[in-house]
């Protein structure tokens, strides 16, 4: 999994609450289990008409947004079901941090999981960095990890909270298995000796 450190990127500003994971990547684009490939079909149905072409007014549509790597969203983004594939979609198109004032339990934990940060804030503060990010390209923001910061395209920083566990996993690149690998010395052992203790079990 990519370290996450520090990020400098435009933010796209999605004012909407509620946004469930059919919404992130609808249900016909869950037959994969390749963690790429996702990124043309996110947002999908908010992206393009019935003939696939693209609506202008959608924010990642507009050439402003194309390359933003932050999503500044509304309450309660990722709710719906648990699909993994909702994260899988969002890195594989760029982004890489969500601000939003709440999540869904599951999508939050999934995203720490996939290399990509959530961040909680007061609304108002949510708020106020959508407004923000309606500058388009001229309005880039940076999250730092480390310090727990963003910093607004004014230059002001806001900081914000995060298990400390969760970040440490980020900032070291560490996935669940990337975690188990960190055990591989006492795991060896382990079955070393149980070689030699339950031998049967190993025929």
């Amino acid at each position: 999994m990519e370290k996450f450190l520090s990020l400098t990127a435009v933010a796209a500003p999605m004012n909407l609450i509620n946004i469930d994971t059919d919404m992130i990547i609808p249900k016909q684009f869950l037959k994969t289990i390749k963690r790429t490939g996702l990124g043309k079909n996110l947002f999908d149905e908010m992206r393009y008409d019935g003939d696939g072409k693209e609506i202008p007014d959608f924010v990642l549509n507009k050439a402003a947004y194309r390359n933003a790597a932050i999503l500044i969203a509304g309450d309660n983004f990722g709710c719906g079901s648990s699909r993994e594939h909702a994260p899988w979609a969002l890195l594989d198109f760029g982004i890489r941090c969500i601000i939003a004032p709440s999540f869904a339990d599951i999508f939050y934990n999934n995203c720490f999981k996939n290399g990509i940060l959530p961040i909680r804030l007061d609304a108002k503060e949510v708020e106020a960095l959508q407004k923000e990010a309606d500058n388009g390209a001229n309005a880039t923001f940076t999250v730092d990890l480390e310090n727990q910061t963003i910093t607004r395209p004014n230059g002001e920083t806001l900081s914000f909270d995060i298990d400390a566990f969760r970040k440490k996993c980020l900032l070291e690149g560490l996935d669940d298995v990337g975690q188990t690998l960190q055990k591989a010395t006492e795991i060896e052992a382990f079955e070393n000796k149980n070689r030699i203790g339950q031998p049967w079990l190993w025929r």
